[in-house]
C-alpha cells in the first residue's frame, strides 16, 4: 500500500507545481488599460458561464449520488464481496465530479487572465517570452487534470482498498466532462458562427474587430470549449483507464495489478513537469518545434521510467517474463500518441494534400469546398484506425507472448488496458499544449481590439498558427485515448460479468459472441446512438447560432455608429444568448449519454450490454474522426486563402471557404468531441451495472 502513496505523491506534486506556475503568470504585467478591460471581459463570460454551468449540473449529481447510495438496498450482495454501489461507490462519484469541476477552474483562471499578459509578453519582450506566458497558462490546466485524476483515484483507493468500488469516480468525471464538453462546443460555436457570418461575411470585418458584437463571446468560447471542455474530457479519460486497468489488473495479478497503472502515471506526470522545462525558443525560432520538444521529452521520460517500474512490479519469479510484454503494451500507447499527432496534422495542416483540395475546390463554389471536406473527413477514418488496430493487437500479443502459457489468453487483455494507460500517461504535457492555443488565439484578438502595433499581432498570429496545430493534435489524442480507454473500460466490463457466463469461458476468458442475437441487438443499437447525438449536437449549434446571429444584425441596425467606431457594441448581450442557449442544449444529449446504456442493460441484459459497447464504440470513434478532421481541414483551407492564395480575402473562393468552415465548425468542436465523452460514459456505466446485472 506504500506504493500506493508514491502515486498519490505524484498528484500532489502536479498540482503544487500548477499553483506554482499560476503564481508565476499572474506576476506578468497584463499591459495597458484597454488591455486589462478586454481580458477582464473574457474572463467575467468565461467564469459566468462556468458557474451556471456547474449550478445545472447539480441536481443531477445530487440525483446519481442519491442512487448509487441507495441502490445497495435493491440488490444482493455477495458475502465478504464488494458491488460498485453504496456509500463508498457515492462519495466516489462525488469526488469524481468535484475533481473534473476543480480541474475546470484552474485551467480557466489561467488561460483567462494569462490572455492579456500574453499579448503584453509579444509587446514588451517578444515571442520568446510570448511563447513561455502562454504555454505556462496551458501547463496549469494540463497537470491539474493529471493531477486530480492520478491524486483522486489513489486517495479513494487509498481508503476504500477496492478498485471496483470507487469506479463510480470515473462516471463522476465522465458525466461532468460530457456536459462541459457538449456545452462548451455549444457556447464556443454559436459564437463563432455570429462573428463569423454577420461580421466577417456580411458586414466585412475582421473576427476580433472591437465593432464585431460577438467577439468578447468569441473569445470566451475559445476557453470554454478548448480549455474546459478539453482538459473534462481527457481528466474523464486518466481516470476511467487508470480504473478499468485497477479492475483487470486485480483479478490477474492482485496487487501488482492495481499498482502499476498508478506508478505509470506517477511516471508521466514527473515526465510532464520535466518536460515543460524544455519548451523554450529564441525571438526568430519555431514556436511548434519548442512544444514538439517538450513533448518528446515527456514520451521518452515515461518510456524509460516505465521500464523500471515494470521490472520492478512485474519482476518476481511468479509472473513470468510478463514484465517485458506490460513494458511493450505501454510503448504501443506511447506510439500511437505521436501517429495520431502527425496523422491528424497530415488531414488537417495548411499546405498538405487534403487541405489544399479543399481550397482549390472552393474556386468553384461552397458545394464542392463541402464535398471534398467531406471526402477529406471520410478518408482521415483509415489510417488511425488501422494504428488503433495494430496498437491492440500488439498490446495483446505482447502480454500473451511473455506470458506463462498456462496464463497467456487471460493475462493478455491487461495488456490493452495498459496501452491505453500509457497514451493517457502523457496527457499532463498534451493538455498543456492544446491550451495554450485558446490563450494565444484571444492574445491576438486582445491586440487588435486593444489597437496594437501591427508587430504584435504578427507575434500572436504566430503562436496562434501553432495553437491551431496543438489543436488538431490534442483533438486527435482525444479521439485516440477514448478508443483505448473504451477498450479498457469494455475488457473490465466482460471481466465483470464473466462469472455469470463461466460456461462460455475459452481459455479462462468470456467470449462475447456476435452470432448471438442479443449481441448483435446490442451492437446496433449502440451503433446508433452517436449518431443521435450527433444530430443533437449539431442541431443544438445551429439553433444557438440562429439567435447569435440574430443578434447581431440587430446591434448593426439598431445601435448607431457601430461601424464607424463611434457607438459601442452590447458585448454583454451576446454573452449571455451564448451562454444560456449552450446550457439549455446540452441535457438532451447528456441524458441520452446516461439513459441508453442502463435501459439496454436492465431490459435487455448484459450480453446485450456487451454489444451495445462494441458498436458504440466503432461507430463513435469513427465518427469523432470523421467530424474533427473534416472540420479542422476546412477551418485552414479558409485560412490558407485568407493568407492572400486563390484571391485572398473578400474573393469568390474565400466567401465559399467560409460557409465551409462554417459548416465544419460544430463537426470539429461540438459533435466530434462529443463522441469522446459519449462512448466513455457508457464504458464507466456499464462497470457499474455489469456486476448489479448479475446479481438482480
Amino acid at each position: 500500500m506504500t506504493l500506493a502513496y508514491y502515486a498519490a505523491g505524484a498528484g500532489a506534486l502536479a498540482l503544487l507545481f500548477a499553483l506554482f506556475t499560476l503564481s508565476q503568470v499572474l506576476k506578468e504585467s497584463m499591459g495597458t488599460d484597454k488591455m486589462r478591460e478586454i481580458s477582464l471581459a473574457v474572463q467575467e463570460g468565461a467564469m459566468a458561464y462556468m458557474n451556471r454551468q456547474y449550478k445545472t449540473l447539480i441536481p443531477f449529481a445530487i440525483i446519481i449520488f442519491v442512487l448509487l447510495w441507495s441502490a445497495q438496498y435493491f440488490v444482493d450482495v455477495p458475502e465478504g464481496g464488494h458491488l460498485p454501489v453504496g456509500p463508498a461507490s457515492a462519495i466516489s462519484f462525488l469526488v469524481g465530479a468535484i475533481c473534473s469541476a476543480i480541474a475546470g477552474y484552474l485551467g480557466m483562471n489561467s488561460t483567462t487572465k494569462s490572455n492579456a499578459r500574453t499579448a503584453e509578453a509579444a509587446r514588451s519582450s517578444g515571442l520568446a517570452k510570448a511563447l513561455q506566458v502562454s504555454f505556462r497558462a496551458g501547463a496549469v490546466m494540463g497537470l491539474s487534470v493529471a493531477g486530480l485524476g492520478l491524486l483522486g483515484v489513489s486517495v479513494l483507493y487509498i481508503i476504500f482498498k477496492s478498485p471496483l468500488i470507487i469506479n463510480s469516480f470515473a462516471f463522476g468525471a465522465s458525466a461532468i466532462a460530457f456536459f462541459a464538453r457538449v456545452g462548451g462546443g455549444i457556447y464556443t460555436k454559436a459564437a463563432d458562427v455570429g462573428a463569423d457570418l454577420v461580421g466577417k461575411v456580411e458586414a466585412g470585418i475582421p473576427e476580433d474587430d472591437p465593432r464585431n458584437p460577438a467577439t468578447i463571446a468569441d473569445n470566451v468560447g475559445d476557453n470554454v470549449g478548448d480549455t474546459a471542455g478539453m482538459g473534462a474530457d481527457l481528466f474523464e479519460s486518466y481516470g476511467a483507464t487508470t480504473i478499468a486497468a485497477m479492475l483487470i489488473g486485480n483479478s490477474l495479478f492482485g496487487f501488482a495489478g492495481i499498482i502499476f497503472p498508478l506508478l505509470v502515471g506517477a511516471v508521466g506526470i514527473i515526465a510532464a513537469i520535466i518536460g515543460t522545462f524544455f519548451v523554450r525558443t529564441s525571438e526568430n525560432g519555431n514556436p511548434q518545434a519548442a512544444l514538439n520538444v517538450g513533448l518528446w521529452v515527456t514520451n521518452i521520460l515515461t518510456a524509460i521510467g516505465t521500464w523500471f517500474v515494470a521490472q520492478s512490479i512485474f519482476g518476481a519469479p511468479e509472473f513470468g517474463g510478463v514484465a517485458t510484454g506490460v513494458f511493450m503494451a505501454v510503448i504501443a500507447g506511447l506510439i500511437v500518441n505521436v501517429a495520431i499527432g502527425y496523422l491528424t496534422e497530415f488531414y488537417t495542416a495548411p499546405g498538405k494534400r487534403p487541405v489544399m483540395s479543399i481550397a482549390e475546390a472552393s474556386k468553384t463554389g461552397p458545394a464542392t469546398n463541402v464535398i471534398h471536406g467531406l471526402a477529406v473527413g471520410m478518408e482521415s477514418c483509415f489510417i488511425p484506425m488501422l494504428f488503433f488496430a495494430a496498437s491492440i493487437y500488439f498490446a495483446f500479443w505482447s502480454v500473451m507472448s511473455s506470458a506463462p502459457a498456462e496464463h497467456a489468453g487471460a493475462w493478455a487483455i491487461y495488456g490493452i488496458a495498459m496501452a491505453a494507460m500509457g497514451m493517457l500517461s502523457t496527457a499532463g504535457m498534451v493538455v498543456a499544449m492544446d491550451s495554450f492555443g485558446p490563450v494565444a488565439d484571444n492574445a491576438g484578438g486582445i491586440a487588435e481590439m486593444a489597437e496594437l502595433p501591427e508587430s504584435v499581432r504578427e507575434k500572436t498570429d504566430k503562436l496562434d498558427a501553432v495553437g491551431n496545430t496543438t489543436a488538431a493534435i490534442a483533438k486527435g489524442f482525444a479521439i485516440g485515448s477514448a478508443a483505448l480507454t473504451a477498450l479498457a473500460l469494455f475488457s473490465a466490463y466482460v471481466e465483470g460479468v464473466s462469472h455469470k457466463f463461466a460456461d462460455q469461458l475459452d481459455g479462462g476468458v468470456f467470449i462475447v459472441n456476435l452470432t448471438e442475437p442479443m449481441v448483435l441487438v446490442g451492437v446496433f443499437i449502440g451503433g446508433a446512438v452517436p449518431f443521435l447525438v450527433g444530430a443533437q449536437t449539431m442541431r443544438a449549434v445551429g439553433q444557438a447560432a440562429y439567435g447569435m446571429v440574430e443578434e447581431v444584425r440587430r446591434q448593426f441596425r439598431e445601435i448607431p455608429g457601430i461601424m464607424e467606431g463611434t457607438g459601442k457594441p452590447d458585448y454583454a448581450r451576446c454573452v449571455d444568448i451564448a451562454t444560456r442557449s449552450a446550457i439549455s442544449k446540452m441535457i438532451a444529449p447528456g441524458l441520452v449519454a446516461v439513459i441508453c446504456p442502463i435501459l439496454v442493460g436492465f431490459i435487455l441484459g448484459a450480453k446485450a450490454l456487451a454489444g451495445f459497447l462494441g458498436g458504440l464504440t466503432a461507430v463513435g470513434v469513427l465518427l469523432a474522426l470523421f467530424l474533427a478532421n473534416a472540420g479542422g481541414a476546412w477551418d485552414n483551407a479558409k485560412k490558407y486563402i485568407e493568407q492572400g492564395n486563390l484571391g485572398g480575402k473578400k474573393s469568390e473562393p474565400h466567401k465559399a471557404a467560409v460557409i465551409g468552415d462554417t459548416v465544419g465548425d460544430p463537426c470539429k468542436d461540438t459533435s466530434g468531441p462529443a463522441m469522446n465523452p459519449l462512448i466513455k460514459v457508457a464504458g464507466t456505466i456499464s462497470l457499474i451495472l455489469g456486476p448489479l446485472l448479475t446479481r438482480l
